[in-house]
């Protein structure tokens, strides 16, 4: 593929159309990255001497449609310019090298969506990357969003939760990887030569979030006989409200992953821990938005009580019948929510109908949360291993260990003259599997979470109707 000369932002060359997905180059786009996928390996690369593999001819073909189609739209992005001209030089380089593993490293600098979190500030993003929770591969992938950026959420980020890197985002369109369980867009998934030092942003489609929330709260409301607060009904069925929910609870939950009393590195990526670590952590994340949520909703921010919904319902309705039970640790976090607020008469299931009690719910809820931090502090001066057992002992207080379990045995019953790293080893993958209750609700809500893959805002809205 021969250099290509990039020129954008011209004037003369914005089309008459504002959005990207109305313009016709948007369609011609994505119909050359649904060409490419199928023919890259796991890492990205194309090997043309795997079976079905195309023609070189067809693969530049291919390549220079997409460089062409970003071109023919940068335009109606003017923000994204510098990063378009890194992008169609990376995609030229990776043609011209043969197609090996891709390396996106220059155009990933480029694009700084949190620079600017201009409320509907539509965006153009291509890159080889895996989606999370959707494709493992790192595929081509293109999707247009925007940014869900409103006065009010920017003010609580600017005197209350400083969170510069987060971006709240919506869809447009998207291309396979994003037809899936994904809610996300995460520069680290993004195939590069080398990690930059630090990330810049990071993105959480709320539209998403949104419209999975209500689909299965909508049916778990309904199979349990959950009568619902008047607010409450309203909000489930407003994909808006919603969307305001998880923007705020998504910007809080993101920047206390580096807040409060944190006996390890909070970017747990960087070691090896059992599971359940990794799901108090992420539950100690949600309960900090649901705690702060209560202190807003006192000083009379109108999406408070609705971050407070969200959280209950998604944590204990999907998460836990979602996904695989194989060390499914947000799984673990709703089974854990839910056991200790039913232990304290918050959620009582009789007469196979569930009740709430609305009046008690924040005060207990805060008080878990308050329990998993007294937790964190404590290990400060804990070693490793010593503080899982404490972290085991703490979930296992309110979940049923699995009767096979090594753990749940205590120290006697593992060879602790290995590093803590290689205990990990004889964690069960479904370490605490599911109650009674949940194993029954996963059965009624199996296809309604199934049936949330790709979900879309306007597919919310269609169902609603």
């Amino acid at each position: 593929m021969t250099e290509i000369l990039v020129q954008v932002g011209s004037e003369e060359q914005v089309p008459p159309v504002a959005r990207v997905v109305e313009h016709p180059a948007w369609p011609v786009l994505k119909d050359a990255v649904e060409r490419i996928r199928p023919w890259q390996s796991k890492d990205g690369s194309i090997d043309f001497d795997s079976e079905g593999a195309p023609d070189p001819a067809d693969a530049d073909l291919a390549v220079r449609q997409v460089t062409d189609a970003v071109l023919e739209l940068s335009p109606l992005l003017p923000h994204d310019r510098d990063y378009h001209e890194a992008l169609a030089k990376d995609l030229g380089r990776w043609a011209d090298g043969g197609f090996q593993v891709p390396d996106f490293l220059d155009s990933l600098l480029a694009f700084q969506p949190a620079a600017n979190r201009a409320d509907g500030l539509q965006h153009l993003v291509v890159f080889p990357m895996y989606t999370q929770n959707g494709n493992p591969d790192r595929n081509l992938e293109a999707v247009v969003l925007r940014m869900v950026w409103p006065d009010w959420l920017a003010e609580l980020e600017r005197t209350r939760y400083d969170n510069p890197l987060f971006c709240g985002i919506k869809f447009e369109d998207f291309t396979s990887g994003y037809d899936t369980n994904s809610a996300v867009l995460f520069p680290e998934t993004i195939a590069v030569r080398e990690a930059p030092e630090r990330f810049s942003w990071g993105g959480i489609f709320c539209d998403r979030e949104a419209a999975r929330f209500r689909r299965v709260t909508d049916a778990a409301v309904d199979m349990l006989g959950l009568e619902l607060p008047e607010d409450v009904a309203a909000m489930v069925h407003d994909q808006k409200r919603c969307e305001e929910a998880f923007v705020l609870w998504d910007m809080v939950h993101d920047r206390t992953h580096s807040h409060g009393d944190l006996p390890f590195d909070p970017f747990m990526i960087k070691q090896r821990q059992p599971f359940w670590m990794y799901g108090l952590e992420e539950l100690r994340c949600d309960l900090t938005a649901f705690k702060e949520a209560v202190k807003l909703a006192q000083d009379g921010v109108p999406q408070a009580r609705d971050v407070q919904v969200a959280v209950l319902f998604d944590r204990m309705f999907r998460f836990p019948v979602t996904g695989e039970r194989v060390r499914n640790y947000d799984g673990l976090g709703g089974q854990l929510l839910f056991a200790y607020l039913h232990k304290h008469d918050v959620v009582r299931w009789t007469d196979n109908k569930l009740t709430i009690d609305w009046e008690r719910a924040p005060q207990v809820t805060n008080q878990l949360c308050g329990e998993i931090e007294q937790l964190y502090r404590d290990g400060i001066d804990r070693p490793k291993l010593v503080h899982w057992f404490a972290g085991y002992e703490f979930v296992s207080t309110y979940l049923a260990p699995h009767p096979g379990s090594k753990w749940a045995k205590g120290p006697d019953a593992l060879d602790v003259t290995q590093p803590p790293r290689k205990l990990v080893d004889d964690v069960l993958p479904d370490e605490f599997p599911l109650s009674m209750f949940y194993e029954a609700l996963s059965k009624k809500l199996k296809n309604v979470i199934a049936s949330t893959k790709g979900i879309t805002a306007d597919d919310a809205e269609r169902i609603a109707a």
